[in-house]
C-alpha cells in the first residue's frame, strides 16, 4: 500500500512517514500543494492524507482537483480548523473523513485502515446479517444471538455492536463510536460511551461466556472472535 502524506509542518510529515512506514505502508511526502497534485496525478497511491492549510496550493484545492480529474482514491484531510462548518466543507469537498489536530496516532492509523479496507474491498451485494463467531446480527429484524440464545439491546446498543462487528479485529477508537453512534463529535469528559459498551457486555458475555468485546486501554475497543464449541 503506497501513501502520500502531504504536510508542511516538518516535524508531523516526519512523525506521520516514520508512524506509517513502521506499520509497512510505502510512504511518500509533499510539503506544499503543487507537489502533492504533481504526485498525485503522476503516481497511483492507495491513500492520500491530505493537510487542510498548504503553502502555494490549499489542500480543498488539491483535493477538488483530484476529484474534478477522477481520481477516486480516499483522502483524509488533516486540520486545526474544528469547526463544523469547516469539516462539512472538507468532506463536501471530496474528502471521506477529517481528523482535527492534534490527533493520536493510533485513531489516525484506525481511519487509514478503515479507509484502505472501504476502498479496496471488491463491491457485493448489502448484506443482511453480520456474524463474528457465533454472534450474529440480523440488520433487517435487528435480532442478536449469541450461542443460539436472543439477546434483546437497546437501540445505542445495538448501533455500538453493529460498527464493532462491522470492523472484526479493528481496534475502534472511542472517538469513532461517538461520531458513528451519536452522530456529533465527542466529549473527552463524558463517559456514555463506557457505560453503554458496559451494558452490552452484560448482555453478550452473560452466562459465563468469553468475552469479547476487548478494552484497548486509553484507546477504545476490540471485538474479538471466541465461538462456542
Amino acid at each position: 500500500m503506497r501513501i502520500l502524506v502531504v504536510e508542511d509542518d516538518q516535524v508531523t510529515q516526519s512523525f506521520l512517514k516514520k508512524g506509517l512506514t513502521e506499520q509497512g505502508y510505502q510512504v511518500d511526502v509533499a510539503s506544499d500543494g503543487q507537489e502533492a497534485l504533481f504526485q498525485a496525478l503522476e503516481i497511483d497511491y492507495q491513500l492520500i492524507i491530505l493537510d487542510r492549510m498548504l503553502p502555494k496550493l490549499d489542500g480543498l484545492t488539491v483535493l477538488g482537483t483530484l476529484r474534478a480529474a477522477n481520481k477516486e482514491l480516499p483522502v483524509l484531510i488533516l486540520s486545526a480548523l474544528d469547526s463544523v462548518d469547516e469539516r462539512v466543507k472538507g468532506l463536501r469537498k471530496g474528502g471521506d473523513d477529517y481528523l482535527v489536530k492534534p490527533f493520536s496516532f493510533s485513531e489516525l492509523l484506525a481511519r487509514v485502515e478503515i479507509l484502505l479496507k472501504r476502498h479496496s474491498a471488491p463491491s457485493a451485494a448489502p448484506t443482511s446479517q453480520l456474524q463474528s463467531g457465533d454472534l450474529t446480527m440480523n440488520l433487517l429484524t435487528r435480532e442478536v444471538t449469541r450461542a443460539g440464545q436472543n439477546i434483546p439491546l437497546q437501540p445505542k446498543e445495538f448501533q455500538i455492536l453493529q460498527y464493532l462487528m462491522e470492523h472484526p479485529g479493528q481496534v475502534v477508537t472511542r472517538t469513532l463510536l461517538f461520531e458513528a453512534v451519536w452522530n456529533y463529535d465527542f466529549d473527552p469528559q463524558t463517559n456514555v460511551i463506557d457505560v453503554h459498551v458496559a451494558r452490552l457486555r452484560k448482555k453478550v458475555e452473560a452466562d459465563d461466556l468469553p468475552t469479547i468485546i476487548e478494552t484497548i486501554r486509553g484507546v477504545g475497543y476490540r471485538l474479538v472472535d471466541k465461538t462456542i464449541l
